[in-house]
């Protein structure tokens, strides 16, 4: 079988600066070429875009990090040394989506077929004529 990571080992804080960092300098890139920085221009426009290029990255950084922390604060610390088994946030009653299922089809999986009044059951259908007019 496969080892299932703990939540401990998903939430390394390196990782995470590591995302966030990525995410400012994916920002700043895309801001510095949306203003004509790698392009000829006149001699303020450069030092312009790198500063805008440097406030962008700078918030997406610290944006990124807050959104990390908040989704963190999500997860009970009494779970972080369990392994991860199981989608994080479905109910611990329901059933695993990934499990397969332990015997035949469950009596009530055609109980629309099985209704009395429905399309395919011919008792229900009326003995009388029906009058086309």
């Amino acid at each position: 079988m496969t080892d299932k990571p703990s939540r401990r080992d998903l939430m390394k804080p390196v990782q995470l600066l590591g995302l966030a960092f990525v995410a400012a300098v994916f920002a700043g890139v895309v801001t510095l070429v949306s203003m004509g920085f790698f392009q000829r221009r006149f001699d303020g426009q450069s030092g312009h875009a790198l500063m805008v290029g440097a406030i962008v990255a700078g918030i997406t950084f610290i944006a990124t990090l807050v959104v990390i922390a908040l989704l963190v604060l999500a997860v009970d610390p009494a779970d972080v040394a369990k392994t991860v088994d199981r989608p994080v946030l479905l109910p611990k009653d329901a059933p695993d989506p990934d499990a397969a299922p332990a015997g035949p089809a469950s009596p009530g999986a055609s109980g629309a077929a099985d209704a009395p009044g429905s399309a395919e059951d011919p008792a229900s259908d009326d003995d009388s004529p029906r009058s086309d007019s």
